[in-house]
């Protein structure tokens, strides 16, 4: 059974995305084990907790300094037991000693076909602003595994999406989601659970 933490900042559809694929038996031999959100309010908790996971706010702002912070989050994710970090909206750089303890071991969903439009700062609906503002014709999803790099570690799964006439970032955010993110994500947590990728 592959244990898995899923870390979020905010509303948490990923995180509900991969809950459901567990629960319709799309995604087999998974467990989530802990939900990890740095923000006390993250809808992700709640969700979290309507379906029985263990929840757990670990934020900067209650630490002296980042360090503290850093070693927090690493005793965290160790104490849950995970096997896999799936970071799922998750607004905090990873720290390196997580990077080592972790190697291999820590996925990322991002918002575009990498190597498009990623990087420091873009995230979000940033990502989306930018390409409509580039007039791109295509996007789409990327899972990849989280090195050292903003966004550059290896690609396991991409899935490609249409801009369309007239799309704001917020419509376009959510057709990637729909789309993409939602599907591509918990396929690949099923091909790492099946020991694939």
């Amino acid at each position: 059974m592959l244990k898995v933490v899923v870390c979020v900042s905010g509303g948490g559809t990923n995180l509900q995305a991969i809950i459901d694929s567990i629960k319709s038996g799309e995604l087999e031999n998974t467990e989530i084990v802990e939900v990890i959100s740095n923000n006390a309010g993250a809808y992700a908790l709640e969700r979290a907790k309507l379906a029985g996971i263990k929840g757990k706010c670990v934020s900067p702002k209650d630490y002296e300094n980042r360090e503290q912070f850093n070693e927090a989050f690493l005793a965290e994710l160790k104490a849950s037991g995970a096997d896999l970090i799936v970071l799922a909206g998750f607004l905090v750089v990873i720290p390196e000693i997580v990077i080592k303890e972790y190697r291999g071991k820590i996925i990322n969903i991002h918002p575009s076909l990498i190597p498009s439009f990623c990087g420091t700062g873009y995230y979000g609906l940033k990502v989306h602003e930018a390409a409509l503002e580039r007039g791109v014709k295509i996007t789409g999803a990327t899972v990849h595994y989280v090195d050292e790099g903003t966004d550059t570690g290896p690609i396991i799964m991409q899935k490609a999406v249409e801009v369309m006439e007239g799309d704001t970032p917020k419509i376009l955010q959510q057709r990637v989601m729909e789309q993409a993110e939602w599907i591509i994500l918990p396929k690949s947590i099923g091909m790492i659970a099946k020991g694939a990728k």
